[in-house]
């Protein structure tokens, strides 16, 4: 299907919102792109947000947003992490974690096998359903009645939901993970997070803050998540290359500074992406802008065009109208100049014939037209008026509405005249009239 083809049944806008949606997205087939935009009803924020999603491993918006179901996927990768642990005071030894990580891989599958084999044989009942917020609500709530209120601002919201914060607002993810009768975890809470140059620097460090207890089952899935054995466990994460990333890890005890000294590590080792994002996202914004500029131009323009297209319309219909009006006046005054003529030729042969010079009783008429033609003709002076105004009626260079009348003292022939004889009119033998037009 060509291109035309293809956006035949689309109107401006929706083909603006294809290209704009392809440009945010850099999908290069267009059926593709048309197909994701229909399904979210052409709303391109929605479009644009669901392939960000998919691309980050999170879920589309069609698979549903149950905050029972698994969390959002974050790309746990050791090459992007730094890596710390009660034994390092700098970036983590890469070596002896990656040994960790094969042994406890190979732990974690094993016990999945003996759990899958044991279910074959005895199936575990359906778990029942959890509340995220509830959890993490339930660990501040312990926190606060063991340590105290003095601790940096918690999020208090389900991991989902502090994944999508910490992405769409461009900010770290700090993730602490409890695990209760766990004496380093003890010391972590009662030294380490209390202390005010912790809070201060967490609160004020434009981040988020995340903390839930593992034995809960929200901490319990984001410790499974993130791939957390040794406790206390802190994780940040952050938006990298597109992806929520976990860039750094802590596992066992830290005293304050050096906890500090880590984050502050962490924080400015990924700042870039961070700074990378927000330019993504002004751009985009900007390009976004502009192009709904354009699209708001160009539907001027068409709107415009229309309009044009409309008063020329309208001109021609009205000239259309003129030219049908003047084409009807014409064929009313020809029908008339036609009606005249055929009554000029019947009321011609209803005149008498001239009488001779030598006739008598007969007197000269000379009727001086509206032009200065002269005409001379001979009437019996026993003729009705009637003949004389049905003559100049039927001449050629007769108006179509006159007067005949004497030159002086002027008296004018008129209707009532009609039936009265030349002579009882005072028509004399030889009579001068005068045509005068009533149109002029």
């Amino acid at each position: 299907m060509d291109q035309e083809d293809f956006t035949a049944d689309l109107c401006a806008e929706q083909i603006g919102k294809l290209f704009q949606f392809q440009d945010l997205t850099g999908i290069e087939s267009l059926p593709t792109c048309r197909d994701v935009l229909q399904r979210h009803h052409w709303d391109i924020e929605s479009a644009v947000q669901d392939q960000l999603n998919l691309r980050e491993g999170r879920p589309s918006v069609f698979a549903g947003t149950s905050e029972t179901s698994s969390a959002p996927t974050v790309l746990v990768d050791p090459t992007r992490q730094q890596i710390f642990n009660s034994e390092s005071t700098g970036t983590g030894n890469f070596l002896s974690f990656v040994i960790d990580y094969i042994l406890r891989t190979f732990y974690n599958t094993f016990v999945s096998v003996v759990r899958f084999t044991w279910s074959l044989v005895w199936p575990e009942p359906r778990p029942p359903i959890t509340d995220p917020v509830a959890d993490v609500g339930r660990f501040i709530q312990n926190y606060e009645s063991t340590y105290g209120s003095e601790h940096p601002v918690y999020y208090r919201g389900s991991y989902r939901q502090a994944l999508n914060d910490a992405k769409q607002e461009l900010r770290f993810l700090v993730i602490y993970l409890h695990q209760n009768d766990q004496s380093d975890c003890s010391n972590f809470c009662s030294s380490v997070l209390p202390n005010s140059n912790v809070i201060s620097f967490l609160n004020e460090s434009n981040i988020l803050f995340w903390a839930c207890e593992q034995d809960l089952n929200e901490g319990n899935r984001v410790a499974a998540a993130l791939q957390a054995n040794v406790y206390p466990y802190v994780a940040v994460v952050v938006l990298r290359e597109s992806r929520m990333t976990l860039v750094g890890r802590m596992e066992g005890p830290v005293s304050p500074e050096e906890f500090i000294r880590r984050l502050r590590s962490v924080f400015e080792a990924n700042e870039a992406y961070l700074v990378a994002a927000r330019a993504e996202r002004i751009e985009r914004s900007f390009n976004q802008s502009l192009r709904e500029q354009q699209d708001r131009a160009y539907l001027e323009s068409l709107r415009a065009d229309e309009e044009k297209e409309q008063i020329k319309r309208l001109k021609e219909n009205q000239e259309q109208e003129e030219r049908l009006l003047q084409v009807r006046l014409e064929e009313i005054e020809q029908a008339h100049k036609d009606e005249l003529k055929k009554q000029k030729v019947e009321m011609l042969a209803s005149i008498p014939q001239e009488p001779s010079l030598e006739e008598p009783g007969s007197l000269t008429i000379v009727f001086i037209m509206p032009g200065g033609v002269r005409i001379e003709r001979r009437f019996a002076e026993m003729s009705p008026v009637a003949d004389v105004l049905n003559f100049v009626f039927c001449h050629p260079s007769s108006p179509e509405s006159f007067e005949v009348a004497t030159n002086f003292p002027k008296r004018v022939l008129n209707v009532e005249d009609r039936n009265k004889t030349l002579k009882q009119a005072g028509l004399q033998k030889r009579e001068v009239l005068f045509i005068n037009d009533l149109d002029s």
